[in-house]
C-alpha cells in the first residue's frame, strides 16, 4: 500500500530524524533496563513496576514505528525553488482579518501543524483557503466555528 506523501519543512524532517535516532538509541534501551529491573524485583504478576515498563515499551516502539512510516513518505518542502508570489507550502502568510487583526501564518504539512505555534497545515481550512492565493486576495475561511474573511498582507 502507498503511504499518503507527508509534507515536512527542513526543520521538521530535521526534528522528527532527531526524535527517531533518540527513541531507537537511547529511550528504547532505557526502557529495556527498566523491564530487566522491574523482573530482578519479582515475577512479573502483579509487578507494577514491570507493567509499567511494558506500557512504555509498547509506547516507544509504536512511536518508532510511527515516525519510520512518517519519514519514509516525507517529501521535504523546497521553499528555495518555490514559485513566489503565491501562497505555498512553507510560505510565511500575514493576514489581516475583518476587525483589524494580523496574524502571521507558516504553511506547514499535516504532522508538523501548531496553530498555537502559528504553525498551519495546508489541509487546515486556513491553510486550504490561502493556498494558491496572492497578496491582496481576500479569502473566506469556512471553519467549524464559522466563516470569516482574510486578507492577504505579505507572503514571504
Amino acid at each position: 500500500m502507498q503511504d499518503k506523501v507527508v509534507y515536512l519543512t527542513p526543520e521538521g524532517k530535521q526534528r522528527f530524524t532527531a526524535e527517531l535516532h533518540e527513541l531507537q538509541t537511547v529511550r528504547r534501551h532505557e526502557v529495556e533496563e527498566q523491564i530487566r529491573r522491574a523482573k530482578e524485583f519479582s515475577d512479573t504478576v502483579d509487578n507494577a513496576e514491570y507493567d509499567e515498563a511494558k506500557q512504555e515499551q509498547a509506547f516507544v516502539e509504536g512511536r518508532i514505528l510511527e515516525l519510520e512510516r512518517l519519514l519514509s513518505a516525507a517529501k521535504v518542502i523546497d521553499e528555495s525553488s518555490a514559485q513566489t508570489g503565491f501562497v505555498r507550502l512553507g510560505a510565511h502568510v500575514k493576514v489581516v482579518d475583518n476587525e483589524g487583526d494580523e496574524e502571521t501564518y507558516y504553511l506547514v504539512g499535516s504532522s508538523e501543524a501548531d496553530p498555537r505555534k502559528g504553525l498551519i497545515s495546508n489541509e487546515s481550512p486556513i491553510g486550504r483557503a490561502l493556498i494558491g492565493k496572492r497578496v491582496d486576495d481576500e479569502v473566506t475561511v469556512v471553519a467549524p466555528a464559522g466563516s470569516f474573511t482574510l486578507k492577504i498582507l505579505e507572503i514571504t
